[in-house]
């Protein structure tokens, strides 16, 4: 069974990792994806991208990088799209225009609900399979769409979870994102709390990708931080956590470990998120809240000229945790379930001929 991946972020491969434990061991991978998870058309690291700038010189190489995996697509079972809709959304029109049988799974959808819903024709005329990880999702896409709910990725990889509110905050852990940009913006104010909050220990998460010789640059001074590459071990551990907006506000919420989410966007970018697209919340847990029934947010939001060591003092000191953890018990709930399985069941379907409903 050969099946054509396109999985350009870390997280993604992180997915799929998870999905290949529910797969046959006679799959054969083809195209972008971790080296570690086979022999990839390219290393993940020559496609790595740090503002506009660096993907202006990069168009060439993706171009390039879209029609080799074109032709790879003349050859395989399926294809397996994860997330990266500004290069897998055109992937996909690509292949299904040069081979129309070809069938097409798209896993962690472009997040069209909130931006851009121009996206939700393109996605349903060029793929035959919509993985979704929202439960509301479907509600955006037309009745007649390929869309499931197929529960959602951080159940499957997030092992251990609290099972009682925090009661006394001893230690505390700082994630100010992997992007150079959000790390040396939030990283002055984390260094002024962390200096407010005297002898609790504080740990902070360091991407694998960075080696230890280049954290000082990016960081700047890390007296009296505990660095820790398992962020998600680190969260499980910690009592509290100062977290940059992304996925590992997520798992937090699903952990049981309060937090303040604090962010600080470009100017053009916070422009655009505010006044054209209208984006209230940020952090994934608020935005599911609605949903299940919570009234209120799930955890503070701190963003643009609302971040500073102050503000974030202050949001940890009146956090209700016991609230918190309430609402983390709901979430879990809410999302159900893992997606590996199911996914796993819909590329077996797809590999051997067989339309799923």
């Amino acid at each position: 069974m050969r099946l054509l991946v396109s999985a350009l972020e870390h997280s993604a491969n992180i997915h799929l990792e998870y999905l290949l434990r529910h797969l046959e061991d006679d799959i054969v991978l083809e195209g972008i994806f971790s080296s570690d998870l086979g022999e990839p058309l390219t290393d993940l690291r020559s496609g790595a991208i740090m503002g506009l700038k660096d993907a202006l010189k990069k168009i060439l190489f993706f171009r390039h990088l879209g029609e080799e995996m074109v032709k790879l697509a003349s050859d395989v079972d399926a294809v397996l799209l994860m997330d990266s809709s500004g290069f897998n959304l055109p992937l996909a029109k690509k292949i299904k225009k040069r081979y129309p049988r070809k069938r097409i799974i798209y896993y962690i959808l472009p997040q069209a609900w909130a931006w851009r819903r121009s996206r939700i024709p393109k996605l349903v005329e060029y793929t035959d399979r919509l993985c979704s990880i929202l439960p509301f999702e479907a509600d955006y896409y037309p009745e007649e769409a390929p869309i499931e709910y197929v529960g959602h990725p951080l159940l499957d990889e997030i092992e251990d979870y609290r099972d009682h509110p925090v009661e006394e905050v001893r230690k505390i852990l700082f994630m100010p994102g992997s992007r150079r940009r959000e790390i040396e913006a939030l990283m002055p104010y984390y260094r002024e709390v962390r200096r407010a909050l005297g002898d609790r220990e504080a740990t902070i998460a360091v991407p694998p990708f960075f080696d230890d010789g280049s954290l000082e640059e990016i960081y700047g001074p890390l007296d009296g931080f505990e660095v820790v590459r398992d962020a998600r071990e680190a969260l499980l551990k910690a009592d509290f956590a100062f977290i940059c907006s992304g996925t590992a506000t997520l798992e937090a919420a699903l952990i049981g470990t309060p937090f303040v989410l604090s962010y600080i966007a470009g100017k053009l970018d916070y422009y655009i998120v505010k006044n054209i697209l209208k984006i209230d919340r940020i952090g994934l847990a608020n935005i599911f809240a609605p949903h299940f029934g919570c009234g209120d947010d799930i955890h503070p939001e701190l963003v643009q000229d609302s971040v500073n060591a102050s503000t974030l003092l202050e949001e940890y000191e009146k956090m209700d945790r016991k609230a918190f953890f309430e609402n983390s018990l709901r979430l879990r709930e809410y999302l159900g379930r893992g997606s590996a399985r199911r996914v796993a069941e819909i590329v077996r379907e797809e590999c051997h001929g067989v339309i799923g409903s």
